[in-house]
């Protein structure tokens, strides 16, 4: 039998396990294994918070580009319309100021004909004038001429009140 290696490693097991129990080295293992659980633990916590933490950014992310995208189109669309009442208030004010243009060139023609009309009727009188004292002044002889011209004279004070 002590000669028999069997035997040999079989004391050799029995002193290493004793060995072991005195030297409380299993505890020591199963300490640091679950300290090391422990530790993998925290760490995978750790890690699902983060995960949880970067989700939450990317759906706040997220919903700061929808929210600027819808606020983009608003302004869009309010630029748009800002800019569709600044054109219909620019062909108001042109179509106003064509009309007020429109209404000074009429009454200056007006106004032109209206004194052409006057100058017209001048220049008949004068020529109807000059022609009448023409056609008289043949027609009559000279006495019956300053006769008449006396007797306007002396009219022409009634007719003027």
């Amino acid at each position: 039998m002590l000669n028999d290696p069997t035997f040999w490693v079989a004391i050799a097991f029995l002193a290493f396990i004793i060995l072991m129990m005195l030297l409380n080295i299993p505890a020591t293992i199963a300490l640091k294994l679950d300290s090391r659980a422990k530790k993998i633990k925290e760490d995978l916590d750790e890690a699902e918070a983060l995960v949880r933490e970067a989700q939450d950014l990317l759906a706040a992310c997220q919903k700061k580009q929808r929210d600027a995208g819808n606020e983009a189109g608003a302004m869009a669309l309010n630029a748009q319309k800002e800019a569709e009442n600044i054109l219909e208030n620019g062909r108001k004010r042109l179509e106003d100021n064509l009309n007020r243009r429109q209404d000074l060139v009429i009454a200056r023609i007006q106004q032109a004909e209206t004194t052409a009309l006057e100058k017209i009727k001048l220049r008949t009188a004068d020529i109807a004038i000059d022609a009448a004292h023409r056609i008289l002044k043949k027609s009559l002889l000279n006495d019956k001429i300053d006769e008449m011209t006396n007797q306007s004279i002396k009219d022409l004070s009634k007719h003027l009140q």
